[in-house]
Protein backbone atom coordinates (compact mmCIF):
# COMPACT_ATOMS: atom_id res chain seq x y z
CA UNK A 1 0.00 0.00 0.00
CA UNK A 2 0.73 3.52 -0.31
CA UNK A 3 1.96 5.53 2.05
CA UNK A 4 -0.05 8.12 4.18
CA UNK A 5 -3.40 7.91 1.54
CA UNK A 6 -5.29 5.32 3.53
CA UNK A 7 -7.18 6.19 6.88
CA UNK A 8 -6.37 5.08 10.11
CA UNK A 9 -7.63 1.25 10.20
CA UNK A 10 -7.71 0.27 14.37
CA UNK A 11 -9.22 -1.50 16.86
CA UNK A 12 -12.75 -0.40 18.58
CA UNK A 13 -15.75 -1.83 20.40
CA UNK A 14 -19.08 -2.22 18.59
CA UNK A 15 -22.14 -1.93 21.26
CA UNK A 16 -25.22 -4.06 20.49
CA UNK A 17 -28.34 -3.09 21.02
CA UNK A 18 -28.79 -5.87 24.02
CA UNK A 19 -25.59 -4.23 25.55
CA UNK A 20 -22.94 -6.82 24.41
CA UNK A 21 -19.73 -5.26 23.36
CA UNK A 22 -17.98 -6.62 20.15
CA UNK A 23 -13.94 -6.02 19.19
CA UNK A 24 -13.59 -5.04 15.93
CA UNK A 25 -11.42 -3.23 13.44
CA UNK A 26 -12.78 0.01 11.57
CA UNK A 27 -12.09 3.50 10.10
CA UNK A 28 -14.41 4.74 12.61
CA UNK A 29 -13.08 7.37 15.87
CA UNK A 30 -10.07 7.18 17.75
CA UNK A 31 -8.23 3.37 18.82
CA UNK A 32 -10.32 2.57 21.92
CA UNK A 33 -13.37 4.79 20.85
CA UNK A 34 -17.24 2.73 21.15
CA UNK A 35 -19.22 2.59 18.76
CA UNK A 36 -23.20 2.14 19.97
CA UNK A 37 -25.56 0.68 17.36
CA UNK A 38 -29.12 1.60 17.00
CA UNK A 39 -29.71 -1.51 14.69
CA UNK A 40 -27.87 -4.80 14.30
CA UNK A 41 -28.36 -8.17 12.70
CA UNK A 42 -29.72 -9.82 16.37
CA UNK A 43 -33.15 -7.46 15.83
CA UNK A 44 -33.08 -6.48 12.46
CA UNK A 45 -35.68 -8.59 10.54
CA UNK A 46 -33.33 -8.47 7.57
CA UNK A 47 -31.30 -11.46 9.48
CA UNK A 48 -33.96 -12.70 11.98
CA UNK A 49 -36.59 -13.40 9.47
CA UNK A 50 -39.26 -11.37 11.47
CA UNK A 51 -42.50 -9.82 11.02
CA UNK A 52 -42.57 -6.90 8.43
CA UNK A 53 -45.19 -4.93 8.26
CA UNK A 54 -45.93 -2.51 5.12
CA UNK A 55 -46.78 1.28 5.88
CA UNK A 56 -49.61 2.30 3.80
CA UNK A 57 -49.09 5.98 2.90
CA UNK A 58 -52.21 7.18 1.67
CA UNK A 59 -54.03 3.94 0.72
CA UNK A 60 -50.90 3.03 -1.75
CA UNK A 61 -50.39 -0.17 -0.38
CA UNK A 62 -54.09 -0.92 -0.61
CA UNK A 63 -54.23 0.54 -4.17
CA UNK A 64 -52.09 -1.96 -4.95
CA UNK A 65 -53.17 -5.07 -3.62
CA UNK A 66 -57.02 -3.88 -4.99
CA UNK A 67 -55.49 -3.05 -8.24
CA UNK A 68 -53.38 -6.57 -8.64
CA UNK A 69 -55.59 -8.83 -6.38
CA UNK A 70 -56.22 -11.15 -9.32
CA UNK A 71 -52.52 -12.19 -9.54
CA UNK A 72 -52.50 -13.56 -5.83
CA UNK A 73 -50.53 -10.83 -3.91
Amino acid sequence: MRKAIHPDYHPIKVKMTNGDLVDMRSTYGKEGDTLSLDIDPTVHPAWTGGNTHLIDTAGRVSKFKKKYSGFGF
